[in-house]
């Protein structure tokens, strides 16, 4: 949890919210159309003596006591199946998945983890209980290996692990799915407690750790710069806040294509998973591109010509310079920002 690109907090989630918004990798994912809402946050209260700086936080803001149907809390982690080739999933020799962490919340008892297969639509889940009210508690679930549905050996969406917080009978009507089997909605997540029942609940989470075999090993602490890499392949900034007469954010260098169309070419801080879609903070004059001792002020960016490591931009409203002038792109505004994705 110590990387946070998009920011440390974010309000206000619950229906039709499946987004990413503070620690990296992590989705807040709802399901139905549920009257909750939470602040998810980059925290610092964490486990004493762990070597965790941070935590990523749910706060229940908006309590919902009774959950429909179809409604459902989760935060989830996508894998790529090129990163589960070793697990050997779908041979005799599958091997085990161990999955570790510490978690603390006001709200005890039954909670649910999932892997879901999502290429080939197998699920296996496992209860852990919450014991100890606002308590850090380290939890241990070893799920089975799979003999059936190989993952795909590409840079897709493979394996989805959920961490569920609240679910409706759709998902707990059944019987919990202890074993790997084609997903049946209703087995998923059987005896999980509702967190969204009372603005008093918040839960907490940090050293997830999913690896290969029955027993958990001690936590894997990276470098900063290591961690920053890896969550970069799927999501980096490129430029943010500032004004251009201050601290402006230099986005990319570039020059005029046309007299109303400047081209900028992003070459990536690494390479990406794929070829990103822009994430961007617009507005009016959010943005500049400035050329020969002038500002040409504009909204926002639009993108082409990309792959995993390079992308071409170009303002997407018209400004007024001269063809081939040479320049730069940068943001123009304290809320401007504009952002790289290629998420799973």
């Amino acid at each position: 949890m110590s990387i946070a690109q998009r920011g440390t907090s974010a309000t206000g989630l619950g229906n039709g919210d499946t987004g990413y918004h503070t620690c990296d990798r992590w989705r807040f994912f709802e399901l139905g159309s549920p009257t909750f809402e939470f602040t998810q946050s980059q925290s610092t209260d964490v486990p004493t003596g762990q070597g965790f700086a941070t935590s990523l936080k749910m706060d229940c803001t908006t309590a919902q006591g009774s959950l429909a149907s179809g409604d459902a809390l989760t935060i989830v982690q996508r894998i790529e199946g090129q990163n589960l080739q070793y697990l050997k999933k779908g041979t005799s020799n599958a091997e085990s998945l161990t999955l570790s962490f510490w978690v603390k919340s006001n709200k005890t008892g039954t909670y649910i983890a999932e892997l879901f297969d999502y290429g080939n639509t197998r699920q296996i889940s496992k209860a852990y209980t919450i014991d100890t009210a606002n308590t850090w508690e380290k939890k241990t679930i070893t799920f089975a290996g799979d003999t059936a549905g190989v993952f795909i050996n590409d840079n897709g969406f493979s394996l989805q692990l959920t961490l569920w917080l609240g679910s409706g009978t759709d998902y707990t009507s059944g019987t919990l799915n202890t074993s790997w089997n084609s997903v049946t909605n209703a087995n998923r997540a059987v005896g999980q407690v509702n967190l969204a029942d009372s603005t008093a609940n918040d839960f907490w989470i940090t050293g997830v750790q999913l690896e290969a075999g029955t027993t958990a090993s001690d936590f894997e602490f990276l470098p900063y710069d290591v961690n920053l890499r890896r969550c970069q392949r799927y999501y980096q900034i490129v430029g943010q806040g500032g004004n251009f007469s201050g601290s402006g954010g230099m986005i990319t260098n570039g020059a005029a294509h046309s007299s109303s169309i400047a081209y900028g070419v992003l070459a990536f801080l690494t390479e990406m998973r794929t070829a990103p879609s822009l994430d961007q903070t617009t507005g009016t004059n959010y943005f500049r591109f400035q050329a020969n001792s002038a500002a040409y002020s504009f909204d926002s960016f639009t993108s082409a010509s990309g792959g995993t490591r390079k992308i071409r931009i170009n303002n997407t409203d018209s400004i007024t310079v001269t063809v081939g002038h040479a320049g730069w792109f940068n943001t123009d505004n304290a809320a401007a920002s504009l952002a790289l994705d290629a998420e799973l």
